[in-house]
């Protein structure tokens, strides 16, 4: 293969066509000294020197022009990162999970489909996606369900959708060995109605509940589910306001009373405390 050198870290022994363009030379001002414009027209070309800090100003800024120059900046490392991280794409994905808009969740949907991200770099990815809520193409996601990595799989399951192919799945990995990942499943099958998700959701919300559990619950809520939001209302107060959320949108009939009574206490006791 003349021209070609071999690539130890590469799983294939042989490294992507170089980049034929010379390395750019570190940007001179901080990222957080230039203007929208200039971060913009810095991304792109950005070596390893200061690529990653211009993507990460432009996600604190939530710079929605920067969605485009930030899949730019993915797609020069495509095919690299097999085997060990690529911090540029690694902060493009955060940068675009911090910009937060439609676009952005677009295209971290658009690179984790057509491959640009590969290995620990698609930790990162799919941690994004998650984040932003993208909708994965089902055989994306049906596949990171199985990932090796146990991080993987727990996101890859807040990407999931109420697919015919990905219910089995999503039942065997409630008993997943990795909490995290029997949680995320969980989640995943009571977001989509399933009823297998509601033994693992009522021993979560008696044992370790969370804004993501509380809000799974909803769809496949029981009396004993109604139960446990109440109790979670009385008892953890940094959750009160997601579980008295849940029981307005829980369609059980004991949640109507439950919620009325739950807030009859909350008046009583703001009119016998002053200031509250």
């Amino acid at each position: 293969m003349p021209g070609r050198q071999l690539d130890l870290f590469s799983a294939g022994g042989v490294a992507p066509e170089p980049n034929p363009q010379p390395t750019p030379a570190p940007c001179r001002e901080a990222p957080a000294d230039l203007d929208d414009d200039a971060l913009l027209a810095a991304i792109p070309e950005a070596g390893l020197a200061d690529g990653p800090a211009l993507a990460m100003e432009a996600g604190r800024r939530r710079l929605g022009a920067a969605v485009t120059v930030l899949e730019q900046l993915c797609r020069r490392f495509a095919g690299f990162g097999v085997d060990h991280l690529v911090p540029e794409q690694a902060a493009a994905m955060e940068a675009l999970a911090m910009i937060g808009s439609r676009e952005a969740a677009r295209t971290v949907a658009r690179v984790v489909a057509k491959g640009v991200v590969q290995g620990p770099n698609l930790k990162a990815a799919v941690a994004a996606a998650a984040r932003l809520e993208a909708d994965l193409p089902a055989q994306s996601v049906i596949a990171l369900l199985r990932h090796a990595d146990p991080v993987v799989r727990a996101d890859a399951c807040r990407c999931a959708r109420a697919w015919p192919e990905a219910i089995p799945i999503l039942v065997d990995l409630l008993d997943d060995l990795q909490g995290d990942v029997s949680t995320a499943a969980a989640c995943a099958l009571g977001r989509s109605g399933r009823p297998e998700a509601r033994p693992a959701l009522i021993q979560r919300l008696r044992e370790t509940p969370s804004p993501e559990v509380i809000d799974a619950a909803v769809p496949i809520a029981d009396e004993e589910c109604v139960v446990l939001l109440a109790r979670i209302v009385r008892t953890a107060p940094g959750l009160s306001v997601a579980a008295l959320e849940a029981l307005d949108a829980v369609d059980h009939p004991r949640a109507a009373p439950v919620l009325a009574a739950l807030m009859k206490q909350k008046h009583t006791l703001a009119a016998d405390v002053p200031g509250l």
